[in-house]
């Protein structure tokens, strides 16, 4: 009998076939929501060194940890104040569901801390939900309003995505309907495709300007942050903070996204893990760590991510993806329709398609009622909450009666690779990757 050899080739994967072969058939390129799919070294990579003889730890029932955060001390003459250094990132009404933004509005102001418009503008009911908003102005500029910016807690201006830096936005037809549209004149039904880069500055320069605009426009009271991808962090950050950010907001490529192109996702940017390293290498160069504070998102999902991140030199991180699963986002529930959708749950990345089973990426009103806006504030809230209480007991172990007070020397890494990103030694030895010998 004639033995058959069923080897699989490194480069040309099943995968990579059926991703040929559909383009061949298809002559488009994929699009999908969620966010990178590959492997890359992350957070994970990173452990504590906790207290032991050389530190005392704290006592968690007896010794307080604050978290308190405050965002934009730089030029607002009404800072962000906020209690816990967790905030909620950007995400629109339209690639999420009215319900949805409502229920994250109301957790966030629920733990004391805020949460972030998106594109296509302000909804009235996220406003109502929400104690503290930031309001986007994007490339778009869809739905933007300077009588919603006297409303708003913070501006941030959108540069870039961590899961589409240099790409603009994408909300397919299915999810523009009437209510949508108007809020962005566009017509009804159409695919929404916004720019990648804001129409009214090409460089620099005009970011100083449009901040300056924003800044008389609001007469000097709130932050504004500068949303960036992580691709060319350094001289990105040091650029923004020379147009006069207040907040730095830095995305990995980790990050989530309603819809783009599969290129994007996984294929540009760089992590989150050596993104927020060289973005504070940038504020110490210019001598503005602490002055400008900076807030990180891309792949956040527990509280040993945000002590970590904070340890590393944040002052903030931003959760978008995570907040969505802790409110039903790939639940095992209506599991005949993610069958529909040609997948099952902790599988789906369908989000592009307005037919999310849960109600949380969709304008369908049948699927939002599923829904419920109390039970999914209540879950969110109680995430939040307890990210908060993983990263205190983290600080209390090192010793830190403040979140804020942890330390790169509080960490060591894994991998060579997180050793040489997060500039930490090598666990078990002295050893930097790439910074001294062995």
């Amino acid at each position: 009998m004639e033995r058959r050899l069923l080897n699989t080739s490194q480069t040309f994967t099943p995968e990579a076939i059926a991703a040929i072969q559909e383009s061949a058939e298809l002559g488009r390129y994929s699009i999908r929501g969620f966010g990178a799919f590959r492997n890359v070294p992350r957070l994970d990579d990173l452990v504590f060194l906790t207290a032991t003889l050389t530190r005392f730890p704290l006592e968690g029932y007896r010794e307080r940890c604050e978290t308190r955060t405050v965002l934009g001390t730089r030029f607002a003459r009404k800072p962000l104040e906020l209690s816990v250094p967790i905030t909620v990132a950007g995400m629109s009404f339209g690639a999420l569901s009215r319900t949805a933004k409502v229920a994250l509005g109301r957790a966030a102001s629920l733990v004391g801390t805020s949460t972030t418009t998106g594109d296509g503008g302000m909804l009235a009911a996220e406003r109502e939900a929400s104690a503290k908003l930031v309001y986007q102005c994007l490339p778009s500029r869809y739905g933007f309003s300077p009588a919603d910016l006297k409303k708003a807690d913070a501006i941030e201006i959108v540069v870039g995505q961590g899961a589409k830096p240099g790409g603009g936005g994408l909300l397919l037809g299915q999810k523009v309907n009437q209510v949508v549209a108007g809020m962005r004149t566009l017509p009804e039904g159409v695919d929404q495709r916004s720019p990648c880069r804001h129409p009214d500055w090409i460089g620099p320069d005009d970011l100083r300007i449009k901040i300056e605009e924003l800044r008389e426009a609001t007469d000097w009271e709130i932050p504004i942050y500068v949303k960036l991808g992580a691709t060319r962090v350094t001289d990105d950050v040091k650029l923004a903070v020379k147009a006069g950010a207040d907040v730095i907001v830095l995305d990995g490529m980790e990050g989530g996204t309603a819809a783009t192109q599969s290129t994007f996702q996984d294929h540009v940017g760089i992590p989150t893990l050596p993104a927020i390293v060289l973005a504070v290498e940038a504020l110490k160069d210019m001598d503005m760590l602490g002055e400008v504070q900076l807030v990180v998102s891309g792949g956040i999902r527990s509280g040993a991510d945000v002590a970590k991140a904070l340890a590393l030199g944040a002052d903030a991180v931003s959760l978008g993806t995570a907040t969505l699963v802790a409110m039903g986002c790939n639940k095992p529930i209506y599991v005949e329709d993610y069958e529909k959708l040609g997948t099952a749950p902790y599988h789906c990345h369908h989000c592009h398609t307005g037919l999310c089973p849960v109600g949380i990426a969709t304008q369908d009103e049948a699927l939002m009622a599923r829904l419920d806006v109390d039970q999914a504030t209540t879950h969110v809230a109680n995430y939040l909450q307890t990210l908060v209480m993983e990263a205190q007991s983290l600080a209390r172990a090192c010793g830190k009666s403040d979140v804020h007070n942890l330390e790169r020397e509080d960490l060591v890494a894994l991998t060579l690779e997180a050793s040489a990103m997060a500039r930490v030694p090598l666990a078990g030895t002295q050893w930097v990757v790439g910074q001294n010998p062995l």
